[in-house]
């Protein structure tokens, strides 16, 4: 039996498990991430790896990004800092635990293990988009995460789908993260004087007649079909899947802006329109990181 270790890194918590090669987690640990010295985390991991006692084909490390994917190195995740910028994590470990070790962003890590193990295990070309917090994506081909010629494929927040709309943090104006994802649906709502903690509060206002709310959730979902569209005319993949709070928490949501991009697209495409929720839950980093640690040990 082989295994694999998946390491999921939030700017919160570190998630360390083992995954057999059948993707069963075997043990897993967790413990708080320190935002500012990453050697304290890295210690952590190290004396948690070694204490699985088996032998380990590889570690795959899932971080939020921005990453340098080329080189393994944790560039300036917002809610990582210190020494954390710029530190190259993968180097760190190797030296540490003498098996090699890979990074990938989180998103692209959610898409892969949607690809290998859940929706999209049957596709060959499968396009991932997580709506939550933050809005993110990954697009695998043939079980293989496609990076772009930089590492910086599917970085997709900043894409503008509106002129002059609306912003959040470090998104520009008009951005497709600052239309759709569950804090612009938030931020949008309390700038327009609702009085709601999250997404779904908005969502329920929308479905008793509020039109401040219908107005927000429905150009959320406009915008979303938009931009998967764009990707079905450009990418074609087999499927589209969609995880994240808002896309998997929202009845009717993932269904809604499936109906809405099969009026965008040409009618010779219209069968192939394919958009699905994830199967995958909060392991799906774990997984993910998993599948990365076995899919280079193949190829190497």
């Amino acid at each position: 039996m082989k295994y694999a270790i998946g390491i999921d890194m939030g700017g919160t918590n570190t998630r360390v498990a083992l995954i057999d090669e059948n993707y069963r987690i075997e043990h897993r640990i967790q413990f708080p991430t320190d935002a500012e010295d990453p050697y304290k985390t890295i210690e952590n991991i190290c004396s948690t790896v070694s204490s699985f006692q088996k032998d380990i084909t590889g570690i795959g490390i899932s971080c939020p990004g921005p990453l340098d994917l080329i080189h393994g190195k944790v560039l300036t995740p917002p809610n990582l800092h210190g020494k954390w910028h710029n530190l190259w994590i993968t180097k760190e470990l190797e030296e540490r635990l003498h098996v090699p070790v890979y990074l990938e962003n989180d998103a692209n890590l959610a898409a892969l293990a949607e690809a290998v193990i859940g929706a999209g295990k049957n596709c060959r070309i499968v396009q991932y988009l997580t709506i939550s917090t933050g809005l993110g994506a990954g697009l695998i081909i043939n079980k293989k995460v496609f990076q772009g010629a930089h590492g910086f494929a599917n970085e997709v927040a900043n894409t503008i789908l509106e002129k002059d709309g609306p912003s959040h943090g470090d998104i520009l104006p008009g951005g497709i993260e600052a239309i759709c994802s569950g804090t612009a649906i938030k931020e949008r709502a309390k700038k327009a004087g609702l009085e709601i903690t999250h997404a779904g509060e908005v969502n329920e206002l929308a479905l008793k007649g509020n039109q401040i709310a219908i107005h927000i959730m429905d150009e959320a979902k406009e915008y979303l079909a938009n931009y998967i569209a764009g990707i079905i005319g450009f990418i074609d993949p087999e499927i589209v899947i969609l995880g994240g709070s808002v896309a998997l928490k929202i009845d009717g949501f993932v269904e809604e802006v499936e109906a809405l991009v099969k009026k965008k697209v040409y009618p010779v495409v219209l069968p192939y329109v394919n958009i699905q929720k994830a199967m995958l839950g909060d392991d799906s980093g774990l997984a993910g990181a998993a599948c990365l640690a076995f899919g280079k040990e193949e190829i190497l």
